[in-house]
């Protein structure tokens, strides 16, 4: 059995991956999805949110495993476990990309996002008057993240999300082949997304030697939509 551990991304919270951490957990999996800083029942105020917090809250929960895990991020989170995985590579099995941030040395999220010209998430961003966070305009939460998930999964994920700091996103990565560059990789893409597109999302993986490319043709949010397809394959990964 495997030890897996979710990073979620911008917004959201732990809650999210709750489908996915039961379907494992079934499977006699450990499925561990903290709540980042200021996140989910997280009260850490967001003017303190840094990327090194975030890193510092995930380094914590690896810590206190007695074995490697395999470490998935969604989205944000992907910004997350690269930088994680520069601090702990001794504590990785596998780095799993979910439609997420795939950053190169010295980028940061923001860049990235700049550059998707597609995407819905940039055009429908609610800065606040301090440009120190953000929200998703409320009457297109559901066109940019969860279009293809049920009315349920939406009216509980609009309850949950929380403004999001700017502070991470701005923040460039500091990477090295001689730790984070060692660790094996799998990148999830997901082909109707409307905040990392496709295309962006096949640009970040192709700089990278990636042992496994894996398709689901959902939205952002494939552990509401496609739970079973994504637990599937996160399975096969033990």
């Amino acid at each position: 059995m495997s030890t897996y551990l979710f990073v979620h991304g911008a917004w959201h919270g732990g809650w999210c991956w709750d489908k996915i951490t039961s379907l494992l957990k079934s499977q006699g999996h450990t499925a561990i999805s903290p709540d980042l800083p200021s996140h989910g029942n997280d009260k850490t105020p967001i003017q303190e949110v840094t990327l090194e917090l975030y890193t510092d809250c995930v380094c914590n929960v690896l810590d206190s495993q007695t074995e490697p895990v395999i470490l998935v991020g969604h989205s944000m989170g992907g910004l997350i476990i690269s930088q994680v995985a520069e601090y702990r590579p001794e504590k990785i099995r596998k780095l799993v990309y979910l439609t997420a941030f795939m950053l190169k040395n010295g980028e940061s999220t923001l860049q990235v996002v700049m550059q998707d010209v597609d995407s819905l998430l940039v055009k429908n961003l609610v800065m606040s008057d301090d440009q120190m966070s953000s929200n998703v305009k409320k009457d297109m939460i559901k066109e940019v993240f969860y279009h293809d998930c049920t009315e349920e999964d939406f009216s509980n994920a609009i309850s949950l999300l929380v403004p999001q700091s700017s502070v991470p996103l701005g923040t460039p990565i500091s990477l090295t082949d001689e730790k984070f560059g060692q660790i094996p990789k799998v990148y999830i893409e997901c082909l109707d997304d409307r905040v990392i597109t496709p295309s962006v999302q096949k640009k970040m993986y192709t700089d990278y030697n990636c042992e496994q490319i894996i398709t689901i043709n959902s939205s952002h949010s494939p552990f509401f939509s496609f739970p079973d397809e994504l637990a599937s394959h996160l399975i096969s990964f033990s």
